[in-house]
């Protein structure tokens, strides 16, 4: 069996969040898990009623919500051991700064925080290009890949917003692939 964890944070590429589970469950594997943890702004990008009822979905208020007491389970520790595998896609440019500084105010960044090295975490940033072609974004991803985190690249595309160059997430194919690179 392997388990894999998809993060999803505040871009508009969340809105390929159902095609990205869809085409997880059904890679030649016997047994695959998925379960998914939102960012407040992303479930403005999608609708839970379209992703596979397979996949279980957590978001912020889960995480105080099975927690009360000393011993209770600590979700975004739970959902780190679980896991096999943590794709964060897409990767905001917001989550990007939080993760490559060390913040965790939300379930993501806390799970993030709280990952082992030791297994795959592989990023797809998506953004607008005025925003990836920022300094700052080479930097932030440059960590990421310090700690032997896994960088899918952003395309060049139109974006929603109108501008056209790099700054899109990778289709979902190729991070399908990337993933199935590591399950194999």
């Amino acid at each position: 069996m392997v388990n894999i964890l998809i993060g999803c944070t505040g871009s508009v590429a969340t809105m390929k969040l159902p095609q990205l589970v869809s085409g997880l469950l059904v890679l030649n594997h016997p047994q695959i898990k998925v379960r998914i943890v939102v960012t407040e702004h992303a479930k403005h990008f999608f609708d839970e009623k379209d992703i596979h009822t397979d996949a279980e979905i957590f978001q912020d208020s889960d995480e105080w919500a099975v927690w009360s007491k000393r011993g209770d389970p600590v979700l975004h520790i739970e959902l780190g051991k679980w896991a096999d595998i943590f794709v964060i896609a897409p990767l905001d440019a917001n989550t990007l700064a939080k993760i490559a500084n060390g913040l965790c105010d939300n379930l993501l960044t806390c799970t993030a925080r709280a990952w082992e090295l030791s297994k795959p975490l592989i990023f797809c940033p998506a953004m607008n290009t005025k925003m990836y072609q920022h300094p700052l974004t080479v930097t932030q991803i440059n960590s990421l890949v310090s700690w032997g985190y896994k960088h899918v690249p952003v395309i060049e595309k139109t974006l929603i917003c109108g501008d056209t160059g790099a700054g899109a997430m990778a289709e979902v194919d190729t991070i399908i692939g990337v993933v199935e690179s590591f399950i194999t």
